[in-house]
């Protein structure tokens, strides 16, 4: 309808009635409507119970389709009463007897009739699940064998390539040639409830996404039309923070333009169409601090992507100098023995850091990101395209004494590639002679390539977005609406799946903004099916966890989280085991007020058919990891996994995005040239090149200005925070407040909430000790406070992963 209305209508109602469960509506209107409350007045009068007579407010939130008769002719439907249950939550076997039919009855839609060919409608709500066989287009393919057409994309489920499931569109399939043939349309099928009302996506990220995608950055490749023109010197890098780009086609449309006003800075005269990027933050605070070691290496553990680095270990050291090929998916080809020796490693830590490497060891200080396998296994393959150079690589780093990290060395290998047939594996260090001191700086940008990357497809997409939505559409299907852990986990799903089928529509599609702008191009998502196959497990989700399996951490049984952390200054873990313990605490009181008794998690037959239905259905392709549900333990530490990984697992990861690269040399997302030492004996021009101007050189490897200016348009938007963010622990749901008990342990968490944001702030700038969070031109690590104001602040944690 367009705007906000009150509808009145009377219902006759026996005196005595009793207390209300559930409301059935029809929408006899035109059109569909969103309905957001139904509120009953007067009626507690009439039921004669001991409450008060304030109103009963039943909250939908959600979309009522029309019953008007010609719609629903030519639609083929039959009309359809929608339940709405009241606040108060049931488990399964405590159902009133009135409501069991109705509970029962709205499941069976959710789940919808699984042998439907068609496609879905925008206005089903049907939940199910399908393989990620919708990422290329197939359409026109010409023969029997669509993997010789470039467009094509291996389908991401099943035993070829595990992956999580998708929730299924019905998208029309046309069997040619004995392939599947997928037909796009210019939005995707998601469960009527799950997209944005109308006014909400306004305001919301889908819609400012969706804008950025289809109206800001197609102005941007016409403006850099040359896919690979380089910028000509660092300082043209400025051009699109000075400069600004003409955008005539996004401002002469007032709804985007006012839209994208709040996020991209525009001339004061509106009439020039042309919008220019904020400065990132780091850049703002330090223009050099990209060419340092020392911001190099602290971005590990307080950048976006601080869920990479591990501790090094005497057993690691040996399996990566003396790998076992039967251990290894790489073939003996790409599997060489490591160049980082103890010799070379113990010199090195001597010389320069004042200790041996089995001190180093000993005393837990070394450490490792170690992209080598999972990039070598793509190097070739992605090398042979054109614009793109890919290595393996491993990084390692040391926790001095004044409890800093620092690197120390960066191995760099490939295995044998068309035209280079030896394999080539080389370790660099950090020098202050010219030439070494440059080839070290090119080091670094291969690596950070291979850390964005990463960052993006594992981190970000495949372990936040990706993976959440079966937990998303198993509780749909399986748990009822009034369900306890339903209503406890709904905040935290909230616009997941609308955001998801966006990113498979125009973001990890074939040819879309991952492909273009980042090192593994088309490769980019059947290397997340590897990562997911090979080290996935939902047992190490929970961060505590993921920090043990890392080695950044020990167990401590007197800590409230369990663990002790092995370097003290890890800002995202000290900040994020304090959220992990709010998350847990507020679980574990919500948990335990509706399982008093620890038997009725057995018997909970729509909590372990929600469970099973994730393991089985949703990540069909994982057999071990998982935990098991037997007990209220185990429950709260399912969920307490799930609200992290929505919550302050996705903050981490994406609100400081651009922050960090946006101006991208500090973390560049793609390599396009093989390291100048390559060149030494096989092309001396190449090598002249370099040593004449290094600058240039690196200027040639890094993105080009299309690439880059495309990427920093996306990190733009996905780090801004809309008007509608909803917070995590800010606002109460209403079946919560209607538990007292529930109230109260709300208000907890909401105070610890609180609590965590201070002594954020505290640590920011009172603790000098914490110099990777403290410092001249230092970032203060914020990801994971809380709350946040509206647009780009690198701040706050939302409740779901709604951009």
């Amino acid at each position: 309808m367009g705007s906000w209305q009150n509808i009145v209508a009377y219902i006759d109602l026996e005196a005595g009635f009793g207390e209300v469960g559930a409301v059935l509506v029809e929408n006899e209107h035109l059109t569909e409507m969103h309905v957001i409350d139904v509120v009953l007045e007067r009626f507690t009068e009439l039921s004669h119970t001991k409450d008060d007579v304030d109103p009963i407010v039943i909250s939908c939130n959600s979309w009522v389709q029309s019953s008007d008769p010609e719609w629903l002719c030519r639609e083929g439907l039959a009309p359809e009463q929608r339940v709405f249950f009241a606040k108060k939550s049931y488990l399964p076997m405590d159902t009133p007897v009135g409501l069991r039919r109705l509970r029962t009855f709205e499941l069976e839609i959710l789940r919808g009739d699984t042998r439907r060919r068609e496609e879905r409608k925008p206005y089903d709500r049907i939940y199910d699940y399908d393989i990620y066989n919708d990422l290329d287009d197939l359409a026109g393919v010409i023969g029997d064998d669509p993997e010789r057409n470039p467009n094509y994309r291996p389908p991401l489920g099943g035993p070829k390539h595990p992956y999580p499931r998708r929730c299924k569109t019905g998208f029309f399939i046309n069997r040619k040639g004995g392939f599947l043939e997928r037909v796009f349309r210019d939005a995707v099928y998601v469960p009527r409830d799950e997209a944005f009302s109308e006014l909400k996506s306004e305001e919301f990220g889908f819609r400012l996404l969706f804008t950025t995608l289809h109206k800001v950055i197609p102005p941007l490749v016409t403006k850099f039309n040359d896919p690979n023109k380089r910028f000509p010197f660092m300082t043209a890098i400025n051009m699109l923070f000075n400069e600004g780009v003409k955008c005539s086609e996004i401002v002469k449309h007032g709804f985007w333009r006012d839209l994208l006003a709040r996020f991209i800075r525009r001339t004061s005269d509106a009439a020039e169409n042309v919008f220019r990027f904020n400065l990132p933050q780091t850049f703002e605070r330090d223009g050099f601090s990209w060419f340092k070691d020392e911001e190099f290496a602290r971005q590990t553990v307080a950048g976006i992507n601080p869920l990479r680095i591990k501790l090094v270990t005497r057993d690691l050291l040996d399996s990566i100098q003396e790998p076992e090929l039967e251990k290894s998916d790489l073939t003996d080809k790409q599997l060489r023995k490591s160049h980082l020796t103890d010799k070379l490693l113990d010199d090195e830590l001597k010389r320069r850091h004042n200790i041996t490497l089995k001190e180093a060891l000993d005393r837990k200080r070394l450490f490792i990101i170690d992209y080598h396998d999972v990039f070598m296994k793509y190097a070739a393959r992605v090398s042979e395209i054109s614009g793109r150079f890919l290595y393996g690589s491993r990084t390692l780093f040391i926790n001095d004494e004044g409890n800093t990290l620092k690197p120390v060395a960066i191995e760099l290998s490939r295995p044998a590639i068309k035209d280079f047939p030896e394999p080539y594996r080389k370790v660099f260090m950090p020098r202050n002679e010219a030439t070494k001191g440059w080839l070290w700086k090119l080091a670094k940008a291969h690596v950070l390539a291979h850390d964005s990357s990463y960052h993006q497809l594992i981190s970000h997409w495949l372990r936040a977005h990706c993976c959440m939505e079966p937990y998303i559409i198993a509780a749909n299907r399986q748990l009822s609406a009034m369900h306890p852990i339903y209503r406890l986990l709904h905040p935290h799903f909230r616009y997941t799946m609308e955001i998801n089928a966006l990113a498979r529509l125009a973001l990890i599609n074939v040819g879309g903004v991952i492909e273009s702008t980042f090192s593994p191009e088309k490769y980019s998502l059947e290397m997340s099916s590897y990562i997911y196959d090979k080290e996935w497990r939902f047992d190490r989700e929970a961060l505590p966890d993921d920090l043990l399996h890392r080695g950044m951490a020990v167990e401590d049984s007197s800590a409230e989280s369990g663990v002790r952390l092995v370097i003290e200054d890890y800002p995202y873990a000290m900040d994020g085991l304090d959220l992990w313990c709010c998350i847990k605490k507020w679980v574990t009181q919500y948990v335990n007020h509706y399982y008093k008794d620890p038997g009725l998690v057995v018997t909970d037959e729509e909590l372990q058919g929600w469970w099973k239905e994730v393991k089985t259905k949703g990540h069909p392709d994982k057999k071990e990891g998982w935990i098991n549900l037997s007990n209220p333990e185990d429950l709260i530490k399912i969920v307490s996994t799930i609200i992290w990984v929505a919550s302050g697992h996705h903050a981490a990861v994406n609100f400081g995005q651009y922050a960090y690269a946006g101006y991208f040399p500090n973390r560049p997302t793609i390599t396009r040239t093989k390291m100048p030492s390559e060149y030494i004996y096989t092309d001396p021009d190449n090598w002249d090149k370099f040593i004449a101007s290094p600058v240039t050189t690196l200027l040639e490897c890094f993105p080009s200005m299309q690439q880059a200016a495309k990427v920093m348009a996306l990190l733009d938007v996905l780090s801004s925070h809309s008007s509608k963010e909803e917070y995590i622990g800010q606002n109460i749901e209403p079946s919560w407040k209607a538990e007292e008990a529930i109230r109260i342990a709300f208000s907890e968490f909401h105070a610890g909430l609180d609590k965590l944001d201070h002594d954020i702030t505290y640590r920011n700038g009172k603790d000098k000790n914490l110099k990777h969070r403290y410092g001249a031109g230092v970032l203060p690590y914020d990801l994971l406070r809380p709350k946040s104001d509206v647009g780009v602040t690198g701040k706050g944690v939302p409740n779901s992963i709604s951009i």
